[in-house]
C-alpha cells in the first residue's frame, strides 16, 4: 500500500476473495498501529500515511459490508487447473512405444 492508496482501489478490492480481504484488513490495522506508535514517539516522517491507511481500512470494511448486504457480488473462487508434470524425453518415448506396441498387438 503506497501513500495515496493507489494499490487498494475499490475495483481491485472487488476481485479479492473474503479471506484475502480479511488478510488485507489485518495488515492495514497492523500498519496503522505501527504508524500511531511512531507518531507518539516522534519518529513518524509521513503523517499523510496515517490518513491513507485509515481510508484503506474504511474501503475494506465497506466492501465486506456491501457483500454481506448483497450490494456487491462476491467473486467466484477460481480453481487452478491441475498442473501437468514435466516428463523426461525418455519417459515420453517409453510411453509412446508402449502405446504403439498395444495397438500392434490388438
Amino acid at each position: 500500500m503506497a501513500i495515496g492508496s493507489k494499490e487498494l482501489t475499490p475495483a481491485e478490492l472487488d476481485t479479492f476473495e473474503d479471506e484475502r480481504l480479511t488478510d488485507e484488513l489485518r495488515k492495514a490495522k497492523e500498519e496503522l498501529f505501527n504508524l500511531r506508535f511512531q507518531a507518539a514517539t516522534g519518529q513518524l516522517e509521513t503523517h499523510g500515511r496515517l490518513r491513507a491507511v485509515k481510508r484503506d481500512i474504511a474501503r475494506i470494511y465497506t466492501v465486506i459490508r456491501e457483500r454481506e448486504l448483497g450490494i456487491r457480488a462476491t467473486p467466484v473462487p477460481v480453481e487452478a487447473p491441475a498442473k501437468e508434470t514435466r516428463k523426461s524425453k525418455k519417459a515420453k518415448a517409453a510411453e509412446e512405444a508402449a502405446a504403439a506396441d498395444e495397438t500392434k498387438e490388438a
